[in-house]
């Protein structure tokens, strides 16, 4: 029995939890087709909070995020798998173009940023990898990724953070160029809060 087997019977097992308990697919559909926008919400969130930490924070999310979809992309086009529902018979619950399966981009994302808060706040961050798995789950649920796709996904979002993350802290540089973007940005934030306050 290869792997590519193995991994098509755990699809089969979780996907048929559609039928199984079907109660939980409006729950799963929106894991799928909305919570990721959660995890660009928080970031938004800890970068207005007007914390430093938090800002660094953000800023290597986002370059992170860079890199894990830069090698996913690459991954996708030499190693080329299609989706499920188009070569097996699945319970599909959400629309999806028949495009590249492995890795998976929703995977990818919500790994790279809970990740990257975790680094940054331990107790916050261990939410969001907890709904980085739920989303995962829910797409290999919804028919659209197998089990390997989402694995594959994540390990690059988490390695891309953690790689990103230890260049912060180590390269001096790419420490340096993100505080003073950060100063930069605060600065024009100040005048701007500041000519508020004056018209109020």
């Amino acid at each position: 029995m290869d792997i590519s087997h193995v991994d098509y019977l755990v699809f089969q097992f979780i996907n048929h939890g559609a039928v199984t308990f079907s109660a939980l697919n409006p729950f799963m559909k929106l894991l799928s087709e909305r919570a990721e926008y959660l995890f660009y919400l928080g970031i938004i969130v800890y970068w207005f909070t007007r914390i430093h930490r938090h800002r660094e924070m953000a800023i290597i999310a986002l370059l992170s995020a860079c890199v894990g979809f830069s090698v996913g992309r690459m991954i996708s086009h030499f190693f080329y798998r299609d989706r499920p529902f188009v070569q097996h018979a699945v319970n599909q619950l959400i629309e999806h173009a028949a495009n590249a399966s492995f890795p998976s981009d929703h995977s990818i994302g919500a790994f790279v940023i809970a990740t990257s808060i975790w680094l940054f706040r331990k107790k916050d961050g261990a939410v969001w990898l907890v709904l980085a798995g739920l989303i995962s789950f829910s797409r290999v649920w919804n028919g659209v990724h197998y089990p390997s796709d989402i694995m594959a996904g994540a390990l690059l979002g988490v390695v891309s953070a953690f790689l990103m993350y230890q260049m912060f802290k180590r390269w001096s540089v790419l420490h340096q160029c993100v505080n003073t973007g950060i100063q930069l940005y605060e600065k024009i934030e100040d005048k701007i809060w500041e000519r508020h306050k004056k018209d109020k």
